[in-house]
């Protein structure tokens, strides 16, 4: 083990581990699943359960059989949105896109090998019934992901994403470490990032980073539908995108965030 990494607690990591895999289902689970996933001792697992739904960070169901995310686990994500200085512009530049392009546009931001949606605007015509604020998709799935790792070197990459083959999301969801790094290279010369149905059938994305922040860790794109996804269509775009998304970050270095 590395000296320099920190010895992790134990029942901090399992309440953590609970918090994501709740985080991430559907529905809620019951303890036999969150054990089959886990591996956790039962008796740990029941202490940690019944501590979490006294502190509301998670919920039972009403007839006891299974548990899912509580409200408490909510206020804190929505803390993370509160204070950062980033988002409030971050939330007119999304609006004057979606105005422009009548599109539903997006911001996320890279974690690891995920991104996680901080904001959304959705058109007036949009039909999804759940937003992806507080959501993550996996990074090389999505415009948002490839055009925040096309800022890294092909090692970074590599040390980044999971090991092979990566998560497929749909049957159009790029797998192949090597087929990743060459959309990448292609993203580089581009300038922008191209997603046709990667992580949702019938949509196509276009993302550009905002260059606040070397390497880069926010970006913004926009969802199209496949059959408006022409090539002139993802030109305009991105044209539109990067203007936006470059005044953005000259506001935000002008007001000293980083």
């Amino acid at each position: 083990m590395n000296p320099e990494e920190p010895k992790l607690v134990k029942s901090a990591q399992r309440t953590i581990e609970i918090l994501e895999i709740l985080g991430e289902a559907r529905d809620p689970m019951t303890v036999t699943d969150l054990h089959r996933r886990l591996g956790y001792p039962r008796s740990s697992l029941h202490q940690l359960l019944h501590t979490l739904i006294a502190m509301r960070w998670l919920e039972a169901t009403d007839d006891g059989s299974a548990v899912g995310i509580g409200p408490h686990a909510l206020l804190t994500g929505t803390a993370y949105l509160d204070r950062d200085p980033a988002l409030p512009f971050a939330t007119r530049t999304l609006e004057l896109i979606r105005d422009k392009l009548s599109y539903t546009t997006h911001y996320a931001r890279l974690d690891g090998s995920n991104v996680i949606y901080l904001l959304t605007r959705e058109t007036a015509d949009s039909r999804r019934a759940v937003s992806r604020v507080g959501r993550q998709l996996p990074a090389h799935a999505t415009a948002l992901g490839k055009v925040l790792l096309a800022e890294l070197t092909p090692r970074e990459v590599g040390a980044l994403l999971p090991a092979p083959p990566l998560a497929r999301l749909t049957p159009n969801t790029i797998t192949d470490p090597d087929a990743l790094l060459r959309d990448l290279e292609q993203t580089r010369v581009r300038g922008y990032s191209l997603e046709h149905e990667q992580n949702t059938p019938g949509i196509g994305c276009v993302g550009v980073t905002v260059p606040y922040r070397i390497p880069a860790t926010d970006a913004i794109s926009c969802s199209i539908p496949i059959a408006a996804a022409t090539d002139a269509e993802l030109e305009r775009v991105a044209e539109v995108l990067r203007d936006h998304a470059n005044q953005l970050a000259a506001d935000l270095r002008a007001e000293g965030i980083r």
